[in-house]
């Protein structure tokens, strides 16, 4: 039940969704990386410094500027901000990774485009 969030904290520690913890820990899954590795590869993918992934405030902009998705910290709707599906797929692209959901929402989506329902 908590085993994943555990993993991530540990293998990342920098504040998963806050800063860039779940960018780095989904490199290290996806592709073996070594933590050190996995932040120099992040880092060089959003124009940042590896010392700037774990600054909050730095990479919520970043994340919004990506549209990468963020904590919400109010209850209220950002209609501008993409989803949670659009931000993984937002993720894929920058990390160049291949995200098994992001994969088979494009295709349900190309089958009702074709009228395949």
């Amino acid at each position: 039940m908590f085993a994943m969030p555990v993993a991530h904290g540990c293998a990342s520690g920098l504040g998963g969704l806050r800063a860039a913890g779940d960018l780095v820990a989904r490199m290290q899954m996806a592709r073996g990386m070594r933590l050190g590795e996995a932040k120099a590869h992040v880092a060089g993918r959003l124009g940042v410094t590896p010392f700037d992934l774990s600054d909050p405030v730095l990479m919520n902009d970043l994340r919004r500027e990506f549209g990468l998705g963020h904590v919400m910290t109010f209850e209220m709707s950002y209609p501008e901000e993409p989803t949670a599906i659009e931000a993984k797929g937002n993720i894929a692209d920058l990390l160049g990774l291949e995200i098994p959901s992001v994969r088979l929402l494009e295709g349900r989506m190309h089958r009702r485009a074709r009228g395949g329902g």
